[in-house]
C-alpha cells in the first residue's frame, strides 16, 4: 500500500472528517494513524454513482455532512426502490464482505458533500491490527443489516405518509433543514407513484411540518413530523446508539 503524500489543508480536511463521521470520530489516535495515511478527502456530487451493482469494492467512503448516500436495489422493468440510506453515521463499501466482493446494490449519492475515502486493502489491514477497529466495524454491520430488516417492515407495513415523514426525518438529521429533492425523486426511492407522492407532500405541507419549492423540501416542524412518521426510524437511532454509541462500542463490550 502506498501512503499519499499530505499537505497541511489536506490534514485539516482529514480533521474535519475525523470529527464529523460518527464512526471515524470513535478512532483513537492510533486507530487513526492505521487509516488516514492511505486515505483521502474527496467531495461526493449529487447524482454520482459510487458503486455499481456486480462491480469490485476497492474503498471504503465515510460520509461527512451534508454528504448522504442511498442504497437502490434496480428491479426488471426499469423500477428500483431504496433499502438503505447512510450519511455522517456510517460508510458505504465492504462493510459487510469485508474485503473485495462485488456489489449487491447500486451506491448513488443523494445529497452531496464530502467523504473521507480509504482503500479497502488498508481499512482491511487496520482491521487485523487493531480489535477496536475490527469490532467497530462488526458492530456497524450489525446496524447496517438491521436497517435493511426495518426497511422490509416498513415497506410491507406502514402507510406512504409515514414513510415518507421517516424518510425525510433521516434525511435532515444528516443534512439540515434544507433537502433538495424532486417529487419524482422520492417517489423512486420509496418505490411508488409520483402522484401518490405529491398527495402525501401536499398532506405534510398543509399541516405545517415541510414546505416545498422547485425540488427543495423544507422541514419545519421536526416534532411534528416525527409524530407523523412511523416508529422505525426512533427504532433505528435507537439500535445505533445501542450497538455503536459515542464510544463506538454502545453500551457494551465487544463482538
Amino acid at each position: 500500500m502506498d501512503v499519499a503524500e499530505v499537505t497541511t489543508d489536506e490534514l485539516g480536511r482529514a480533521d474535519e472528517a475525523f470529527a464529523g463521521n460518527r464512526l471515524l470520530s470513535t478512532f483513537s489516535r492510533e486507530a487513526r494513524a492505521l487509516i488516514e495515511p492511505f486515505g483521502r478527502t474527496v467531495e461526493l456530487v449529487a447524482g454520482e454513482t459510487v458503486l455499481k451493482r456486480g462491480e469490485d469494492v476497492h474503498s471504503t467512503l465515510f460520509p461527512v455532512a451534508p454528504a448522504m448516500i442511498t442504497m437502490v436495489v434496480d428491479l426488471d422493468g426499469g423500477r428500483s426502490i431504496e433499502v438503505a440510506s447512510i450519511g455522517r453515521e456510517g460508510a458505504v463499501g465492504g462493510i459487510v464482505s469485508c474485503g473485495h466482493a462485488p456489489a449487491f446494490s447500486r451506491a448513488e449519492v443523494l445529497v452531496g458533500g464530502p467523504a473521507f475515502k480509504v482503500p479497502m486493502e488498508a481499512l482491511e489491514d487496520a482491521k487485523k491490527r487493531s480489535p477496536f477497529i475490527s469490532n467497530l466495524f462488526c458492530r456497524y454491520s450489525d446496524y447496517l443489516l438491521s436497517t435493511v430488516m426495518q426497511s422490509v417492515a416498513c415497506n410491507a407495513f406502514h402507510s406512504i405518509t409515514e414513510r415518507a415523514a421517516r424518510w425525510l426525518l433521516a434525511v435532515q438529521g444528516r443534512a439540515g433543514d434544507r433537502i433538495e429533492l424532486t417529487q419524482e425523486a422520492l417517489a423512486g426511492l420509496l418505490g411508488v407513484q409520483r402522484t401518490t407522492v405529491n398527495a402525501v407532500i401536499r398532506e405534510l405541507s398543509s399541516e405545517g411540518l415541510i414546505s416545498t419549492s422547485r425540488g427543495i423540501v423544507r422541514v419545519l416542524d421536526r416534532a411534528g413530523l416525527k409524530r407523523r412518521a412511523c416508529e422505525c426510524y426512533q427504532r433505528l437511532q435507537d439500535h445505533y446508539a445501542a450497538v455503536i454509541g459515542p464510544s463506538g462500542s454502545g453500551g457494551k463490550g465487544g463482538c
